[in-house]
């Protein structure tokens, strides 16, 4: 709004000068950059991060596998800080001794992280494992992968909403800079004759 009362007011002001109308130009620009340019940049990528979001989670759904585990024995360790992924807080996992079958069939044992408060043995618990059954992450669900898009297309719209405002700045600046040089150096022009008798006589 700013910048449009300021082109209006300086349209034909006899005062006005070039770097006046320059201001005003770049104030309504960036106004209207952050109103349409900014949404429109985050929802590009907002809509490319979730498509390759989306890419990683059918990925992941077909190279992870849900299989069950079985207790040998609890480790000596307390429970362990909980996965950042799971919605579920404080403390439900521990380090085990496991048994396990790969989904492709080979018998597999190891030290894993079991979603058990209190694990005996014989204890059953699911693990995500890789086709030859290596431990991996749980896989990446539709609504985690939507949120992140969404996040990255919202960030994507506030940097470049503060890149161009940063910039108006650092023009405007740069211009109050150079006008204020020239007003420096015609004060020194005229300057130092004010004030005095018969000056200009």
């Amino acid at each position: 709004m700013h910048a449009i009362i300021g082109l209006w007011r300086w349209r034909h002001n006899p005062l006005r000068r070039t770097t006046d109308l320059v201001e005003a130009w770049l104030a309504l620009a960036a106004l209207l950059f952050v109103l349409v340019g900014a949404p429109l940049v985050g929802a590009v990528v907002g809509a490319s991060a979730q498509e390759a979001l989306l890419r990683s989670v059918r990925e992941q759904r077909e190279d992870r596998h849900q299989v069950a585990a079985t207790v040998v024995r609890k480790l000596s360790r307390g429970p362990l800080a909980p996965d950042p992924e799971t919605s579920s807080a404080r403390d439900t996992r521990s380090r085990v001794v496991a048994d396990w079958t790969a989904p492709d069939g080979t018998p597999r044992h190891g030290t894993v992280i079991a979603a058990l408060k209190s694990p005996r043995p014989g204890d059953h618990f699911p693990i995500w494992t890789d086709l030859h059954g290596g431990i991996v992450g749980r896989p990446l669900d539709s609504a985690t992968a939507a949120t992140h898009a969404v996040l990255a297309g919202f960030g994507a719209a506030v940097l470049s909403a503060g890149l161009v405002a940063g910039a108006r700045r650092l023009i405007v600046g740069h211009m109050i800079r150079r006008r204020h040089a020239r007003w420096d150096q015609a004060w020194d022009k005229a300057g130092p004759d004010w004030g005095k008798a018969g000056t200009g006589s």
